[in-house]
């Protein structure tokens, strides 16, 4: 087998599922994180239908999963007053299993931990493709040379930057900012998923204030334009969140009181990644950096499918990524295609009067079941090829 050498870059979902893979077939494997650990917690992920079953059955993670996932959450959406106007189930925000993000991370990194080498503290800064391979230079460590790279960094991607181009050619922002702070209140259990709970969430035109979700203790969504903001600078980030909720009642005053003592703060855009091709001579890129869709609910769902397609071509070709690569990239292409024409902000946080309205009617309407119906459809709308058997029969 050629092409053994490979380097992922994150180490948060996609690039652990794989360098799983990798490593079963063979693959001398190194991971690149910027964090200096695995990160704990996190805003809560979901799977649905056969096909996500499948894979993580075929990871062996699937027993593991259910052991700590976290059940069902309702939303109850409130106004100013208090006064419930609409529910959203959490068998359509949870899916068939929810999954704290950092469990899901922390399950898949101890499967991969002793066949694959983790660079945490570290990031990408440079990648130079020659006729043998790809010269990578590190922020920390020494430079390397792999025969294949890959970018599972997210929406932000660097592996993308340094080898596609420039963020906005590739990255459209979908008129929404989310921000989460704090641990979710909902934790996993050793002995199994807890009852079904039920959270909280205001919603005023453009708006939408969660607390005690299953995503975090605290859940923000806003219209806005794009913004310029320091992507470092949480405090700034603190101030635009607080300014956006400025007047607005319920219990987001206390909130916003609460948010500065909060760990866990992320702010960044309701965006989707559109490309072309996120296949590009010896780089490719998995997940949110080559095909996400921000909170659209298909995110961990189509990097886990990703990675198992990803890394199967690689070993079903033997190493040989001018055919692996073409023929990941047509499977990916298809599969993510609900998933780049969905948005979640129209949805969570209508811009105005009427739209809330109209979508408190949509969730006890018919359409809203038809809609849930076609999302899973599409989450199983490939088919899988038994990867495993056919390396083993080579």
């Amino acid at each position: 087998m050629r092409n053994t050498t490979v380097l992922i870059s994150g180490a948060s979902i996609a690039g652990p599922a794989l360098a799983y893979w990798l490593s079963r077939y063979g693959f001398d494997v190194t991971v690149v994180e910027k964090a200096p650990a695995m990160r704990a917690g996190g805003q809560a992920v979901d799977f649905t239908g056969r096909t996500h079953m499948a894979v993580l059955e075929r990871m062996g993670i699937l027993e593991d999963l259910k052991r700590r996932q976290t059940g069902k959450t309702d939303m109850v959406i409130v106004d100013e007053s208090g006064q419930e106007t609409a529910l959203i189930s959490g068998d359509f925000t949870g899916g068939d299993l929810e999954i704290l993000r950092g469990d899901l991370a922390d399950i898949m990194y101890q499967r991969t931990a002793q066949s694959c080498r983790y660079l945490f503290g570290d990031t990408i800064t440079a990648l130079t493709e020659t006729t043998d391979g790809v010269h990578v230079e590190f922020a920390n460590a020494p430079a390397r040379r792999f025969d294949l790279v890959f970018g599972a960094d997210g929406i932000h991607s660097r592996v993308r930057k340094l080898a596609f181009g420039p963020e906005q050619k590739f990255v459209k922002h979908q008129g929404h900012y989310y921000c989460i702070a704090g641990a979710s209140t909902w934790e996993s259990r050793p002995d199994g998923p807890r009852e079904r709970a039920v959270s909280y969430a205001l919603n005023t035109p453009g708006h939408l204030a969660s607390l005690g979700n299953s995503k975090a203790a605290q859940m923000y969504m806003f219209a806005a334009p794009q913004l310029d903001y320091d992507r470092d600078d949480f405090d700034a980030q603190r101030r635009i969140v607080a300014e956006r909720f400025a007047g607005i009642g319920w219990e987001v005053p206390r909130m916003l009181a609460e948010l500065p003592r909060l760990d866990g703060f992320y702010l960044d855009s309701l965006s989707k990644v559109t490309m072309k091709n996120f296949v590009q001579g010896r780089v490719a890129l998995l997940g949110d950096a080559g095909y996400g869709n921000t909170l659209a609910g298909f995110g961990t769902g189509l990097a886990i499918v990703g990675a198992y397609v990803l890394a199967g071509e690689l070993a079903a070709a033997e190493g040989d990524y001018t055919i692996a690569f073409p023929r990941y990239q047509e499977m990916m292409k298809r599969y993510g295609k609900l998933a780049a024409d969905s948005s979640p902000g129209p949805f969570l946080a209508p811009k105005t009067a009427l739209g809330l309205r109209f979508r408190n009617w949509f969730l006890d309407s018919r359409f809203f079941d038809m809609m849930v119906k076609s999302a899973e459809k599409a989450k199983n709308d490939i088919e899988l090829k038994n990867y495993p058997e056919m390396v083993a029969a080579r």
